[in-house]
């Protein structure tokens, strides 16, 4: 059994302003940070064998807070970038709407094959790219604990496709900021052991 430990970036200034920050590289506010540091109060008697984290420094920033206790090497995967929104790239919802009214519609209505953001990714690719990064784990050997540093989209890509859900229910779940979700691998089968959990932020989650 190998166990996977996936987190969330702490909150930036683009989510508490709900705006789409994709590749945008986008710091942590002082509450991430604060967010951050009671999540690696929270794993650091955790037995982490290794660390991979997206390359964009909400999450790579998350991974090496939380990995200096552990003295572990952080592997960087670009794949574990969130999806790329193009031209939507720091935008509201409401000025998708009035800039792009088709892409709202698509993204309002969720049709996975149909959603594809101008000069950035469809989500059918995104998902593709996404799911790459599962080839890093195959040498991983079973008893290892694995954590994970990424953002929403592509934690909620691999907890789909870990537990062999279609990427169609990818909406249904949800990975707020500085959260730990927990999925046990085994030959045949994933169990998911934990969804979501931010119990360590206490009364600053929002």
């Amino acid at each position: 059994m190998s166990k996977l430990l996936l987190v969330r970036h702490g909150i930036t200034e683009h989510n508490s302003t709900r705006r789409f920050a994709g590749y945008s590289d986008v710091d942590m506010t002082a509450e991430g940070y604060a967010q951050v540091e009671k999540l690696s109060d929270r794993l650091a008697k955790e037995k982490i064998d290794a660390v991979y984290s997206s390359d964009l420094k909400r999450a790579l920033v998350t991974a090496e807070i939380i990995s200096a206790r552990h003295n572990v090497e952080i592997v960087i995967c670009p794949e574990l970038r969130e999806a790329n929104y193009g031209n939507a790239e720091g935008l509201t919802f409401k000025e998708i709407e009035e800039c792009y009214p088709e892409l709202a519609k698509a993204i309002a209505s969720f049709s996975p094959g149909e959603l594809n953001f101008p000069g950035g990714e469809s989500f059918e690719g995104f998902v593709a790219r996404t799911s790459t990064f599962l080839d890093r784990l195959n040498g991983h050997h079973p008893e290892q604990t694995i954590l994970i540093v990424s953002h929403s989209g592509p934690l909620r890509v691999l907890l789909c496709a870990l537990l062999g859900i279609d990427q169609s229910f990818w909406r249904q779940l949800r990975c707020d900021n500085a959260s730990l979700s927990i999925v046990e691998t085994y030959p045949q089968r994933a169990i998911l052991n934990l969804l979501n959990d931010t119990s360590h932020l206490g009364n600053s989650i929002k």
